[in-house]
């Protein structure tokens, strides 16, 4: 149970940093002269530098382990975050959120990692929970970044001079955090990788076959869609929302960005539960019934968004904020609850594959925002999330039935009718020239 709370501790602080400027934005457009667009292409540079970073993480996963890469990348981000009052034009706040956005690649860490403690009958529920109390850092930071340390800091200096002195803070969690999961906790069940190669009780690992194997099912690309209709969303309200009920209703920033922190506070449960519910319908259907609970979910979410996008009053879009944020999570859960069954030996590079499709998905959005208004961007929004409900119909997973056709393997079917756990974690992947290991 450490690892599983380093997972999603690490992910939580990485979401502290990536987001920390997030409500501050209409703070910094005053003080730099910088328009919309200019503050929407920042946004977009935060969430494409890690699309790259979560390719290689996944394979880097199967060689190396989470602990490692997840150590190593919050201290990278940590120090451009602790750089924030450095910025002085649109073009370095749009470097710097780049370099500061690679943390948030600690997602795939995050999902090997619990994926390799637990066996896949609870995946979902695990991975759905380190994923979501680590997306919930999402919702803390719009809460302390705006509504505390931001206050906090104005007190004694002017707003320009707290907005560029407050970044210190989470730069300081993050990489301490850093340095102390690499100490305390293991790579798997069994120890750490590094140990594991030495004692001839692992094989070492090839990297790029990994990522071949990962890339080339198409089931991956399926779950990138879906993920980009979910996980992207998060993002993309994660960057827009503390300024959305700024402009659009006329809230200070302090207030805006409570407001905004509700969408990610949903995380405490919404992940969780969707995953759980996965998990749930599994035992009664096997991946049919993940499948089902995968496209319920993308359904309402786009339905709410639609709704939040046509709401007028602040206190009903606060309702719908919430509904739609847990349909939201909920996507999310389920999504990583079928990504361990897709191709076991390659989860690695698939959770990257798919974590990317996440952050593919926010620059998209990103776009829309950027040059359209907000009723136009999130009705776009809500249309593309309904039509990726539809791809689930087409996910055809190796020895398991589909949402419409097919039939479980006989050992799949006895797996789930009976209740019962194979009792297996991750599998690692072997190198294809590689010789058996001695055990």
């Amino acid at each position: 149970m450490r690892a599983f709370h380093c997972s999603w501790w690490s992910f939580f602080v990485a979401f502290f940093i990536w987001f920390a400027i997030a409500p501050l934005l209409t703070e910094v457009r005053e003080t730099l002269g910088i328009s919309k667009q200019q503050v929407w292409t920042s946004n977009i540079c935060s969430v494409a530098g890690t699309i790259f970073m979560r390719f290689i993480n996944g394979p880097l996963c199967d060689k190396y382990g989470a602990r490692l890469l997840m150590g190593g990348i919050l201290c990278f981000a940590s120090i451009p975050c602790a750089l924030t009052g450095l910025v002085q034009g649109a073009t370095s706040l749009a470097i710097l959120r780049f370099f500061i956005g690679l943390g948030g690649s600690t997602f795939v860490m995050c999902q090997y990692w619990s994926t390799a403690m637990f066996s896949k009958e609870v995946a979902g529920t695990a991975n759905a929970l380190v994923g979501g109390w680590g997306n919930l850092g999402g919702g803390v930071t719009q809460l302390v970044m705006g509504s505390v340390l931001f206050p906090l800091f104005k007190t004694g200096m002017s707003a320009s001079t707290a907005w560029r002195t407050v970044c210190i803070v989470p730069a300081v969690v993050g990489f301490a955090t850093g340095i102390t999961i690499t100490l305390i906790s293991d790579d798997c069940p069994k120890g750490n990788y590094s140990e594991l190669k030495k004692r001839g009780t692992m094989a070492n690992v090839s990297a790029a076959a990994s990522f071949r194997d990962g890339a080339l099912d198409f089931n991956t690309w399926l779950l990138f869609v879906q993920y980009a209709c979910c996980f992207g969303v998060e993002l993309t309200m994660n960057n827009a929302a503390a300024t959305y009920f700024k402009e659009e209703f006329g809230q200070s920033t302090e207030s805006a960005a409570a407001i905004a922190s509700i969408f990610g506070w949903m995380n405490l449960f919404a992940r969780g539960l969707g995953g759980f519910t996965s998990d749930k319908f599994n035992s009664k259907m096997g991946m049919r019934g993940r499948l089902i609970w995968q496209s319920v979910c993308l359904l309402i979410e786009g339905a709410m968004v639609l709704v939040f996008a046509n709401t007028k009053s602040l206190a009903v879009s606060i309702i719908i904020l919430v509904i739609f944020s847990s349909f939201v999570q909920a996507a999310e859960g389920s999504t990583y609850g079928i990504v361990p069954y897709v191709n076991p030996p390659a989860t690695g590079s698939i959770s990257g594959i798919v974590g990317a499709g996440g952050n593919c998905g926010a620059v998209a959005f990103g776009m829309c925002f950027r040059q359209l208004s907000y009723k136009s961007a999130f009705t776009i929004m809500g249309c593309i999330i309904l039509g990726s409900s539809a791809l689930t119909s087409i996910v055809f997973i190796k020895g398991h039935r589909s949402m419409f056709c097919g039939e479980d393997s006989e050992a799949v079917e006895n797996a789930w009718k009976t209740g019962s756990s194979t009792g297996q974690t991750l599998e690692v992947p072997k190198d294809e020239d590689e010789e058996s290991v001695k055990a």
